[in-house]
């Protein structure tokens, strides 16, 4: 079973920085999930709430600010000064340092909420740019973004993600549409779904593993992967497992 970093080391670090994803490649963890938005000058950036809110020390939609402006936010602002200025990185940033290890990004395209034109055309360039065709999927809760995905570049595999109701049928849903992964919530998986994927070739990755009931459950079931805060903790329990 394979380990993605949830927003990076989120469980120890500010989410979505460069400083999370390099201390999660520290724990030996397989690959990273993050999310990118466009700014409001078209700039492919890695951060997960369409607002700056809950993270930051400023507020409004990450469209409305150029590029220029959120270099001077500071999404470590809600951990007490404990990380300092922690600012959200560009996808191409975070290309430039990932390309030089051998992590598997699962890239989450937002346009669930916004939907930004030519962000899938934007993203996948900088993939390309940087060389990473082979250690990428793509992700969405909207589908028709996965759908668009796959009319760019068929050779990159999409995922699929559900909230924790999950999706009846879902193995033969992501066939059907030829989604190679299904992304689905914890608190909505069984042992049934699971089977149902894997009887249609689906690959079945499970977010946010941060208890342990949860992994039991999920490396029970043989799914391919979990998605955690807590990197270190699931590849200490997962290499216990494999002695």
């Amino acid at each position: 079973m394979k380990i993605y970093a949830h927003r990076g080391y989120s469980g120890m670090y500010p989410e979505n920085t460069m400083l999370a994803f390099r201390e999660a490649e520290k724990t030996g963890c397989d690959g990273i999930e993050l999310d990118v938005q466009l700014t409001k000058d078209g700039i492919v950036v890695v951060v997960h709430d369409e607002s700056l809110d809950r993270v930051s020390d400023k507020t409004g939609f990450v469209r409305d600010y150029t590029y220029e402006e959120l270099k001077e936010v500071n999404v470590a602002y809600t951990w007490g000064g404990k990380y300092g200025f922690q600012p959200i990185p560009t996808f191409e940033e975070y290309c430039r340092w990932v390309k030089n290890t051998n992590l598997t990004t699962n890239i989450e395209l937002k346009t669930g909420v916004f939907y930004y034109e030519e962000i899938e055309e934007k993203t996948l360039n900088l993939v390309r740019k940087y060389g990473l065709e082979k250690r990428v999927l793509f992700s969405s809760f909207n589908h028709l973004s996965l759908v668009k995905m796959q009319s760019l570049e068929p050779q990159i595999p999409v995922a699929a993600l559900l909230e924790h109701r999950g999706l009846g049928n879902a193995g033969f849903y992501c066939h059907e549409y030829g989604f190679q992964f299904y992304h689905p919530g914890i608190k909505g998986l069984n042992q049934k779904t699971v089977d149902n994927c894997k009887k249609q070739g689906i690959a079945v990755n499970v977010w946010t593993i941060n208890a342990m009931d949860e992994l039991e459950h999920i490396y029970e079931w043989g799914c391919d992967g979990a998605i955690t805060n807590y990197p270190s903790i699931v590849k200490a329990w997962l290499d216990s497992k494999n002695k």
